[in-house]
Protein backbone atom coordinates (compact mmCIF):
# COMPACT_ATOMS: atom_id res chain seq x y z
CA UNK A 1 0.00 0.00 0.00
CA UNK A 2 2.76 2.22 1.26
CA UNK A 3 6.20 2.43 2.29
CA UNK A 4 9.04 4.92 2.65
CA UNK A 5 12.97 4.42 3.88
CA UNK A 6 14.60 6.74 6.56
CA UNK A 7 18.27 7.77 7.71
CA UNK A 8 18.42 6.80 11.44
CA UNK A 9 17.71 10.52 12.63
CA UNK A 10 14.40 11.39 14.98
CA UNK A 11 14.31 14.54 12.82
CA UNK A 12 12.98 11.69 10.09
CA UNK A 13 10.50 11.25 12.01
CA UNK A 14 8.15 13.68 10.50
CA UNK A 15 8.09 12.38 7.28
CA UNK A 16 6.91 8.93 8.92
CA UNK A 17 3.89 11.32 10.34
CA UNK A 18 3.27 12.42 6.72
CA UNK A 19 2.65 8.54 6.16
CA UNK A 20 0.50 8.20 8.83
CA UNK A 21 -1.34 10.93 7.74
CA UNK A 22 -1.69 9.67 3.93
CA UNK A 23 -2.60 6.45 5.03
CA UNK A 24 -5.23 7.41 7.81
CA UNK A 25 -6.74 10.43 5.11
CA UNK A 26 -6.46 7.41 1.77
CA UNK A 27 -9.15 5.11 4.43
CA UNK A 28 -10.78 8.11 6.31
CA UNK A 29 -10.39 6.55 9.61
CA UNK A 30 -11.33 8.19 12.24
CA UNK A 31 -9.58 10.21 15.16
CA UNK A 32 -9.34 7.31 17.43
CA UNK A 33 -7.53 5.45 15.10
CA UNK A 34 -5.35 8.05 13.96
CA UNK A 35 -3.89 9.39 17.47
CA UNK A 36 -3.25 5.28 18.42
CA UNK A 37 -1.35 4.67 14.90
CA UNK A 38 0.13 7.67 15.14
CA UNK A 39 1.50 6.91 19.00
CA UNK A 40 2.26 3.66 18.23
CA UNK A 41 4.42 3.54 15.16
CA UNK A 42 5.56 6.64 16.09
CA UNK A 43 7.23 4.54 19.04
CA UNK A 44 8.37 1.80 16.96
CA UNK A 45 10.36 4.04 14.56
CA UNK A 46 12.09 5.83 17.56
CA UNK A 47 13.03 2.78 18.97
CA UNK A 48 14.22 1.34 15.60
CA UNK A 49 16.10 4.78 14.84
CA UNK A 50 17.80 4.32 18.87
CA UNK A 51 18.13 1.49 19.87
CA UNK A 52 18.17 -1.03 16.37
CA UNK A 53 20.39 1.51 14.47
CA UNK A 54 22.01 2.95 17.67
CA UNK A 55 21.28 6.84 15.31
CA UNK A 56 23.56 5.90 12.76
CA UNK A 57 22.29 7.91 10.20
CA UNK A 58 24.16 5.52 7.48
CA UNK A 59 21.64 3.10 8.84
CA UNK A 60 18.03 3.08 7.64
CA UNK A 61 14.65 2.37 8.84
CA UNK A 62 12.38 1.10 6.47
CA UNK A 63 8.54 1.62 6.99
CA UNK A 64 5.47 -0.53 5.45
CA UNK A 65 1.62 -0.12 5.47
CA UNK A 66 -0.25 -3.39 4.35
CA UNK A 67 -4.21 -3.32 4.22
CA UNK A 68 -5.26 -7.11 4.92
CA UNK A 69 -9.62 -6.95 4.74
CA UNK A 70 -10.00 -5.04 7.85
CA UNK A 71 -6.34 -4.68 9.35
CA UNK A 72 -4.16 -2.14 8.57
CA UNK A 73 -0.27 -3.40 9.63
CA UNK A 74 2.26 -1.12 10.07
CA UNK A 75 5.92 -2.88 9.84
CA UNK A 76 8.68 -1.53 10.78
CA UNK A 77 12.31 -2.58 10.58
CA UNK A 78 15.84 -1.44 11.03
CA UNK A 79 18.88 -2.55 10.40
CA UNK A 80 20.13 -3.60 14.18
CA UNK A 81 20.45 -7.35 15.30
CA UNK A 82 17.36 -7.28 17.86
CA UNK A 83 16.81 -7.58 20.98
CA UNK A 84 15.48 -10.36 23.15
CA UNK A 85 11.45 -9.11 23.20
CA UNK A 86 10.01 -11.98 25.24
CA UNK A 87 12.01 -10.42 28.39
CA UNK A 88 11.15 -6.90 28.49
CA UNK A 89 10.76 -5.23 32.06
CA UNK A 90 7.31 -3.94 32.78
CA UNK A 91 7.12 -0.52 32.85
CA UNK A 92 4.29 -0.65 34.69
CA UNK A 93 5.81 -2.11 38.27
CA UNK A 94 6.82 0.28 40.83
CA UNK A 95 10.71 0.17 40.61
CA UNK A 96 10.35 1.24 36.76
CA UNK A 97 7.62 3.84 37.18
CA UNK A 98 10.08 6.91 37.47
CA UNK A 99 12.24 5.78 34.82
CA UNK A 100 12.60 7.83 31.64
CA UNK A 101 12.17 4.91 29.04
CA UNK A 102 10.93 1.54 28.86
CA UNK A 103 7.46 2.49 27.74
CA UNK A 104 7.49 2.07 23.85
CA UNK A 105 6.75 -1.59 23.58
CA UNK A 106 3.85 -1.26 26.24
CA UNK A 107 2.07 1.76 24.76
CA UNK A 108 2.58 -0.44 20.82
CA UNK A 109 0.75 -3.03 22.61
CA UNK A 110 -2.08 -1.38 24.35
CA UNK A 111 -2.98 0.73 21.33
CA UNK A 112 -3.06 -1.53 18.84
CA UNK A 113 -4.64 -4.79 18.23
CA UNK A 114 -1.29 -6.94 17.56
CA UNK A 115 1.92 -6.26 17.68
CA UNK A 116 4.50 -8.93 16.09
CA UNK A 117 8.36 -9.34 15.96
CA UNK A 118 10.56 -10.85 13.51
CA UNK A 119 14.00 -10.76 12.16
CA UNK A 120 15.38 -11.30 16.01
CA UNK A 121 13.35 -8.22 16.85
CA UNK A 122 14.44 -5.99 14.40
CA UNK A 123 10.97 -5.75 12.60
CA UNK A 124 7.90 -5.34 14.45
CA UNK A 125 4.60 -5.42 13.07
CA UNK A 126 1.86 -3.56 14.52
CA UNK A 127 -1.80 -4.47 13.72
CA UNK A 128 -4.77 -2.25 13.61
CA UNK A 129 -8.36 -3.88 12.90
CA UNK A 130 -10.29 -0.82 11.55
CA UNK A 131 -13.97 -0.60 10.02
CA UNK A 132 -14.27 -0.06 6.55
Amino acid sequence: MHSIEIASSLNNITEVESLIDQVCEDLSLNEDYYGNILIAVTEAVNNAITHGNRSDESKKVNVQVDKEGTKLVFSVSDAGSGFDFENLPDPTAPENLEKPDGRGIFLMKNLSDEVSFDLKGSKVSITFVVND
